[in-house]
């Protein structure tokens, strides 16, 4: 087991996901009751029990939609009575708020922490497309004045994470040759892997002459390239690992965290632009575990883009840097009865945009053999997962409890 590594006091004690589609038209905070209350009572637990709250971003609703839901919401609406919480944008990924509740419920701070992660951009756009993803005005980008690292690129017309993830996608290809045959696999196993979740947002079969004819987004990265805008809501319980060993079930135990940054925090200005923030989260995490990539029995990896995955990949050391295009060539070894399945709900590109945490809960599921149709056979151990992108990225370690 090695040294006595703080996250090894944290185990994930529950899970919880509220309805997930386009355009609910539910209130933020309805989403949020329900993913919590289930999380709770998955774990065993009431929520008089819950003492600690952690979530990204907090309650921020620019652009439209990316959250609309804080600490003091959720407090308010269960009557929780919090000895810790934690919410904010600054952290290592969207994981980076699960990170913390672990750092809290290891030192003592509490023993049950409800960390929550809601979207409901899709409501927000309404029936009118996307709306702007500059600041200023409610998101219109009216009246923006570009700062910081932006000024240095909407200029030039790229105004988003598709135009500086694809601006990294197409170093990579430069550089190692990769195709968008390749990466179209990234889309292609999530799509087959959606069609087996309930409740993905798409389900219908793609074909790679689909993905190759789609309307291009940013080169090179076209629309299946993209993750889906949703509503929904997603939540787990961090519990203290001596004060979950009476409930409901056993839990998942924290092998290892990985929440570092190394490089500049930018995202055209990283030293490296086929490599990300993900780079430096991965070797952290293996740095405080004697597993390796080869023990990984499933993967839930980020795909906010499908570069992202194809970063997350290399970096986690299952292929080498500049290798993650034949990697997953033919998808066989993503496949869910491959080599490392991959996000096998289907990913942000088909199950929906649920920004970071519907991997953690698919990770769980897959632990805890409740993944139906989709279940990865054999009983898998131990799972990977990994969120963010960019100068962006937190990862966990899970194994199942034994």
């Amino acid at each position: 087991m090695g040294p006595d590594r703080l996250e090894r006091r944290a185990v994930i004690s529950g899970i919880g996901q509220s309805q997930v589609g386009r355009r609910l038209y539910r209130d933020p905070l309805d989403l949020t009751i329900d993913a919590a209350l289930e999380a709770i009572a998955d774990a065993g637990l009431e929520p008089a029990d819950i003492d600690g709250i952690a979530t990204y971003p907090g309650n921020q609703d620019v652009p439209p939609g990316f959250s609309g839901v804080g600490v003091v919401e959720v407090q308010d609406a269960l009557r929780l009575e919090l000895d810790w919480f934690a919410g904010g944008l600054e952290s290592p990924g969207q994981l980076g708020s699960v990170i913390n509740a672990i750092a809290a419920v290891a030192t003592g701070l509490a023993d049950h922490v409800l960390c929550f992660r809601t979207v409901w951009e899709a409501s927000a756009q309404g029936s009118k497309g996307r709306s702007s993803v500059t600041m200023g005005a409610g998101g219109t980008g009216a009246g923006y004045r570009a700062s910081g690292f932006m000024q240095w690129t909407l200029p030039f017309g790229a105004p988003s994470a598709a135009n500086w993830i694809a601006m990294m996608a197409q170093r990579h290809f430069h550089e190692f040759g990769t195709t968008r045959e390749q990466l179209a696999q990234i889309a292609l196993n999530g799509r087959r892997n959606a069609a087996r979740n309930p409740k993905a947002i798409y389900r219908d079969p793609m074909t790679l002459d689909d993905y190759l004819g789609v309307r291009m987004i940013s080169t090179p990265l076209c629309l299946y390239d993209c993750d889906v805008p949703a509503d929904g809501s997603t939540a787990v319980i961090v519990s203290r690992a001596d004060a979950a060993a009476d409930l409901a079930h056993p839990p998942a135990r924290i092998e290892a965290v990985g929440a570092a940054i190394h490089g500049r925090p930018s995202w055209d200005q990283w030293d490296d632009l086929t490599t990300m923030a993900l780079r430096d989260a991965a070797a952290m995490l293996w740095s405080r575990t004697d597993l390796t990539p080869a023990d990984v029995d499933v993967a839930e990896l980020y795909d906010g883009f499908s570069f992202i995955t194809l970063c997350w990949l290399e970096a986690l050391g299952f292929c080498g840097h500049g290798e993650g295009g034949p990697f997953i060539e033919g998808g066989e070894r993503i496949a869910l009865d491959g080599e490392i399945p991959l996000n096998t709900h289907g990913g942000q590109l088909s199950a929906g945009r649920l920004h970071g945490y519907g991997f953690l809960h698919e990770a769980c599921v897959q632990l805890w053999d409740r993944g139906g149709e989709r279940q990865v056979a054999g009983g898998p151990e131990v799972a990977v997962v990994g969120a963010g992108g960019g100068p962006l990225g937190g990862c966990l370690l899970l194994t199942r409890d034994r």
